[in-house]
């Protein structure tokens, strides 16, 4: 089942101590949120143990001065939506990108897909909003990408949003999206 929802500025203002007094407060109008499909619960709990499980892992943090590191390295947020396409794709097989595994998919065949891809994101207290949107609009803008890049190629050139249901659900199936948001952590 689908679940659209919306995040806040008043969840992080909560966990900033920004908020204000009263149960109602909200710093924020209700239009400045993200609308997203939430994926579907993971079925498995990776372990640590194995290398593959390390492989298939993105780690993004926005820290408290707006800073951002990707898998522990500083990165320009301008860059992240290319890290994260190829972290995504994997299009050269890479040892130290996510695991590809061949995959039958309704109406696209047999595909090379990374299926236990999974980016984590995770906001330091402190975190700007405008921060926080512009990783997340990053990270959305990479899966839309290689979404319509896909759907151009199979689909006679058409773009994501002119395909059918059932196309676009193939296509989604190649780039399920699949970012985990920790709770802000007080350091």
């Amino acid at each position: 089942m689908k679940v659209k929802y919306f995040i806040f500025l008043i969840l992080l203002a909560a966990c900033s101590g920004e908020r204000q007094s009263g149960p109602n407060s909200a710093p924020v109008a209700t239009e400045m949120g993200l609308s997203r499909t939430l994926p579907p619960p993971v079925e498995e709990v990776a372990t640590n143990d194995d290398v593959d499980d390390k492989r298939n892992i993105m780690v993004v943090l926005v820290c408290s001065n707006d800073k951002l590191m990707v898998n522990g390295e500083m990165t320009d947020v301008k860059k992240l939506k290319d890290r994260a396409k190829e972290f995504i794709a994997n299009p050269s097989n890479k040892e130290n990108l996510p695991v590809k595994e061949s995959v039958d998919i309704p109406l696209l065949g047999t595909q090379l897909i990374t299926s236990k891809h999974i980016i984590y994101l995770n906001n330091e207290q402190g975190t700007s909003y405008q921060s926080f949107l512009d990783v997340q609009n990053e990270l959305l803008a990479a899966y839309s990408e290689l979404r319509n890049e896909l759907s151009v190629q199979m689909f006679s050139g058409r773009m994501f949003e002119e395909l059918t249901a059932d196309e676009q659900d193939a296509v989604m199936q190649c780039y399920p999206q699949k970012i985990s948001e920790e709770v802000p952590k007080v350091y």
